[in-house]
């Protein structure tokens, strides 16, 4: 179970509801380890999602059968495409392939989130160009 919690002088409290009702499930005087990690920024991690909905939203149906109606499968070649993988042989393929990496709280720091989110953007941007002006893109992501 992880918690996202926030120091006060009053000690550690739950930051959103699903936190506190994880806390809830805590049987008082027993002991727990935490490992302390400074969090990600959560909102601009969902920020990142929809980035990935608008996009997916915004290409034409071409691409979305290219992507073979994977949103998932969309967002990992978006990250690739903006320089975000791991290179792994494929013993079955016989060739160097191309990971997506992992972009968990424990992988990925903040500054180097916001250059992936930023890279993502433009690449996700040239794939719908003709499909949707950058300013009605940019419009839509101002909501979030």
């Amino acid at each position: 179970m992880r918690l996202f919690v926030k120091n006060t002088s009053q000690g550690l409290i739950p930051m959103y509801d699903e936190d506190y009702e994880n806390k809830k499930r805590l049987k008082p005087n027993e002991v727990y380890r935490v490992d302390v990690v400074k969090a990600r920024n959560i909102d601009f991690h969902r920020k990142y999602f929809a980035l990935i909905n608008i996009g997916w939203e915004y290409l034409n149906e071409e691409q979305v059968r290219f992507f073979k109606n994977n949103k998932e499968g969309f967002r990992k070649c978006v990250q690739i495409a903006a320089g975000y993988y791991n290179l792994t042989y494929s013993i079955k393929r016989k060739e160097w392939v191309e990971e997506s990496v992992s972009i968990s709280f424990e992988k990925m720091d903040e500054f180097e989130f916001k250059d992936l989110y930023n890279k993502v953007r433009d690449v996700i941007f040239s794939l719908i160009e003709g499909n949707v002006s950058e300013e009605e893109f940019l419009y839509n992501l101002a909501d979030f």
